[in-house]
């Protein structure tokens, strides 16, 4: 009996050592944002939104009003949503892994995957309809790619809104995406200028699936959706999840929000065959799975379930921070990023319907936002602005810090 008492209490210690270990957050007990947004949802200009702060294991959730207001359907923690461009930081950290394993670097040439890449050219000028091109200079490389200093295009025109099957809800393979990329012509001179684009972060995915051999959603939900326990995101939402997914709304001033169907670059239907994945956007999630996803970024690798998806020093030094030129502003791997790190820096992302989430790893603090905004003012910003500054400047005692030990074997 007493050696098999030690032999219990021997295989109790391992499994502690080596088992994720769940953080616990506690309520914080607070309704600075509801009673923020109350008045708006009230006149109807803002139909739902869902608001989380979070403070070093301390959390406010706020979901006020609707997901559909026809219906009176309450808004959710798990009601799916369009997350438009936030789906860049995914491709992020894809990438990073790839970095932190040693089968990539940030400066390998993209050609080095993708041959088409070799032979860039820049367009100079197009007048009357002529267009007059000059051979590229500098060396595409995956940082400038992941960075928005590529020179693409913000979309292919394949992808173009006004085509219908085109956007984030149609469009094109990646690899494909990538070969039509190549194919034209780009902006200016690789590494540098900045510009927004959507297909400099879905070459990046393309190099994933040459390096892994997998398709890229695929290796994500395998390396970090599933690790992280996000059942809920996916590029292919079911059609139980889209009947209760959070609606597009055009908000009016001084009126209340206008219900709208479908915008140009997210068309109807949202999960057949004409769906493509894509990097730069098109990841469906909730606001549950969403906060998963930020706080391992927030805690350096390390989900609120213990797994470790990144080493600390990977999220410090090329997601938690700038990897662009010094004067072309603050951009990491598909993350906003601040050039220079501090106690006060945030990074994370935003998406065209006005989602947004945001976290600092000094403080262990987070800030998201999640609405379907198709368009107009949000009068209630410096409300929530205000709310969130009562909440981050209240004292709730070191709570949480210790929370996550990241006990999981690499």
């Amino acid at each position: 009996m007493k050696n098999r008492a030690r032999f219990i209490i021997l295989l109790a210690a391992v499994l502690l050592a080596v088992l994720p270990v769940q953080a616990k957050t506690k309520n914080s007990k607070t309704n600075y944002a509801k009673e923020a947004l109350q008045p708006y949802v009230d006149s109807g200009q803002l139909p739902g939104a869902i608001c989380v702060f979070y403070k070093d294991g301390v959390q406010e959730t706020c979901c006020i009003g609707y997901a559909d207001v026809a219906k009176k359907r309450r808004i959710k923690m798990n009601n799916v949503f369009m997350q438009c461009s936030q789906t860049k930081g995914f491709c992020g950290v894809t990438i990073a892994k790839l970095v932190e394993e040693g089968k990539i670097s940030l400066d390998d040439p993209v050609s080095k995957y993708l041959p088409e890449f070799a032979e860039l050219w820049i367009m100079e000028s197009d007048k009357d309809g002529v267009r007059t091109l000059r051979k590229a200079n500098n060396v595409l490389t995956i940082r400038m790619v992941l960075n928005h200093t590529g020179g693409f295009p913000f979309e292919i025109s394949a992808k173009q809104g006004n085509i219908k099957g085109g956007g984030w809800t149609g469009g094109a393979p990646l690899r494909q995406t990538a070969a039509i990329a190549a194919a034209s012509p780009i902006y200016f001179e690789p590494g540098t200028k900045e510009s927004y684009s959507n297909t400099g972060i879905d070459i990046g995915a393309a190099v994933v699936e040459v390096v892994t051999g997998m398709k890229w959603e695929d290796y994500l939900k395998q390396e970090v959706l599933d690790p992280l326990g996000m059942k809920d995101t996916w590029f292919w939402p079911t059609d139980r999840q889209l009947k209760n997914k959070i609606e597009l709304y055009n908000y009016q001033e001084n009126a209340p929000a206008v219900w709208v169907e479908e915008m140009a670059m997210q068309q109807r239907p949202y999960n057949d065959s004409h769906v493509f994945a894509s990097a730069g956007a098109g990841l469906w999630t909730t606001a549950a799975d969403q906060l998963k996803f930020y706080k391992m970024l927030m805690n350096l690798g390390v989900g609120e379930n213990g797994v470790r998806i990144l080493k600390e020093d990977t999220v410090k030094s090329i997601l938690a921070v700038s990897t662009r030129p010094e004067g072309l502003g603050g951009y990491s791997l598909g993350l906003v990023a601040p050039v220079v790190d501090s106690e006060d820096a945030w990074f994370g992302h935003g998406g065209a319907w006005s989602t947004n989430c945001v976290v600092n790893w000094h403080k262990k603090e987070l800030r998201l936002w999640v609405v379907q905004r198709a368009g107009g003012p949000d009068p209630w910003g410096p409300a929530v602005e205000e709310a969130a500054q009562k909440f981050f400047s209240q004292d709730f005692g070191n709570t949480g810090v210790e929370a996550y030990t990241g006990r999981v074997s690499e």
